[in-house]
């Protein structure tokens, strides 16, 4: 595990292997994610004129996978071989993708949904196994700087990726992008072939028909582990907070800055370049700092800056503050993700990331459904407020696990998965 790389001095992060194969496969995944889902929305306006209903569908197939595949997904990962099974994920991505672009050749527009949707099925299982490769492949004092390096990527993309994903529909149309998202899908597929070969585990036959008992272990794993209990409270409040923040932003810029609708694409681009350069930082401090300590301090910040955005009419104060919301923001991202890692045994992070990360995206969906009648019924001011309220509690739900350290953390992580067996 984490010891073959940890015993003596571990290589720089960029130098290992697995860091550098990870990362161009995700700058791939990225481009085919962003191009899909401009094309997608752009074609799906356009069609319907820009009927509510038809454009909502696309993020109803982005996430509802996520509620209902999760759990399965992370268990799963813990089951199969992460390797293989990541690679068939991309290939099986591809293959739909271009079965899809198939049948929009021939007529069939609605199938542009099924593009999303399964997609997103099978990140579901990706994802957990891409975690589960990195707690075994990066030696536990690089975790929280790998976590940062992702952070950045995922920065870099939300400042480029809506202007990638409009310049390839605006220039060359639907099927053209559609077929960029199954051609780079593919090229992920092959780029993890680079991956360490998966260790074979003999216990994985014993395991088989054993499926609703380790389904069954995530959740009670995450409740037995005190770390693990108070993140997924913050995780929770985090994505009720972030949800009733993001699908109000809009009414932010018109009705309390006065500015057209156009105005938010510029408050987005300042807050992704914020966090590209949050991220920078974090990477470069991150040895010195507990995962908890980041965490707190990013909801924090992220509390103050809500509640100034409710309250500011002024345009330079609220491109101000959202500058320093997404410097502080990746905190909150690294944070939960080097938690993940080093409090859960590498045999369970699969079941652990599909416990908790359906607490968040579940929150944010829902706050997002209700925050048009709060906006009804409600003053921003007020609505940001409560948001801002939400962030800080999650901050004071990491006080009680401060002190925790990365050694503790291992023995409660064996301590936890020897109970749950």
């Amino acid at each position: 595990m984490v010891s073959e790389q940890g015993a003596g001095k571990a290589p720089g992060l960029l130098s290992n292997r697995f860091i550098q194969t990870i990362i161009l496969s995700n700058v791939l995944l990225q481009i085919g994610i962003w191009v899909r889902n401009f094309a997608i929305l752009l074609y799906v306006a356009e069609r319907t004129n820009n009927d509510p209903y038809a454009i909502s569908l696309i993020s109803v197939a982005e996430f509802a996978p996520i509620f209902v595949f999760s759990f399965i997904g992370g268990t799963f990962a813990d089951r199969w071989m992460p390797r293989r099974t990541m690679i068939w994920c991309d290939l099986l991505s591809a293959v739909s993708v271009f079965v899809v672009l198939f049948a929009i050749h021939f007529g069939s527009w609605q199938s542009v949904y099924f593009v999303t949707f399964i997609s997103a099925i099978l990140s579901q299982f990706s994802q957990p196994s891409g975690m589960r490769l990195f707690k075994e492949h990066v030696p536990e004092q690089q975790l929280q700087q790998g976590m940062a390096l992702f952070q950045s990527l995922m920065a870099i993309f939300l400042v480029l990726g809506p202007m990638l994903g409009t310049f390839f529909y605006s220039s060359f149309g639907l099927e053209v992008s559609v077929a960029v998202m199954g051609f780079v899908f593919l090229l992920s597929a092959l780029v993890l072939v680079r991956l360490p070969k998966d260790k074979v585990k003999p216990a994985a036959e014993a395991g088989k028909g054993q499926f609703r008992k380790e389904f069954v272990e995530g959740f009670s794993y995450v409740w037995k582990s005190r770390v693990l209990r108070m993140l997924g409270v913050s995780f929770l409040l985090a994505g009720l907070a972030v949800g009733l923040a993001q699908a109000l932003n809009l009414f932010i810029v018109t009705e309390r800055l006065g500015k057209p609708e156009k105005f938010l694409q510029y408050m987005l681009m300042v807050n992704g370049g914020a966090m590209l350069i949050g991220g920078g930082v974090i990477a470069a401090i991150s040895k010195r700092v507990q995962p908890q300590v980041l965490l707190a301090i990013g909801m924090t910040a992220s509390a103050l800056c809500t509640v100034i955005v409710g309250f500011s009419t002024s345009v330079p104060v609220t491109l101000t503050t959202q500058f320093v919301n997404g410097l502080v923001f990746p905190c909150i991202h690294i944070g939960i993700s080097t938690m993940i890692l080093k409090w859960s045994h590498a045999s369970i992070v699969g079941r652990v990331n599909g416990v908790l990360n359906p607490l968040f995206m579940g929150m944010m969906v829902l706050s997002m459904s209700f925050a048009g009648a709060l906006k009804n019924a409600y003053p921003l001011v007020s609505i940001f407020t409560v948001a801002g309220i939400l962030f800080l509690i999650g901050a004071l739900a990491m006080i009680p696990i401060m002190k925790y350290k990365s050694a503790e953390s291992s023995a409660e992580s064996l301590d936890t998965a020897s109970s749950g067996a």
